[in-house]
């Protein structure tokens, strides 16, 4: 009597092809666990943050992070998102709050 060795080759590949997506997706988890040096920070509502969330909602996004006296970056990012309708929204808030700090550049 001979023993094939097509009942093991047949189970070969897909289990070497699922041992290599596990290992994949473990190996590519790790990054979003990244410890955020420098979370943003939301400051007080104050009159001032109240008039420029108003101005980055109704006015223009950017002239509210103007008004809170952010860096220019930020500005310069609020005023050319603002050309997309939802961004007011976003922008609103974050001139309300007077949130310091946010994406750009790859930091937080």
């Amino acid at each position: 009597m001979q023993i094939s060795a097509m009942p093991v080759t047949r189970y070969l590949l897909p289990a070497t092809l699922v041992l290599l997506s596990c290992l994949t997706l473990v190996g590519n988890v790790s990054p979003a666990f990244a410890d955020n040096c420098c979370p943003p920070r939301r400051g007080t509502i104050s009159g001032r943050s109240v008039v420029a969330g108003v101005a980055s909602f109704f006015v223009w996004p950017g002239i509210g992070q103007a008004i809170n006296d952010q860096k220019g970056d930020k500005v310069l990012t609020h005023v050319l998102l603002g050309l997309l309708p939802p961004y007011r929204f976003w922008s609103g808030y974050d001139g309300l709050v007077d949130r310091d700090g946010g994406y750009w550049d790859g930091r937080i």
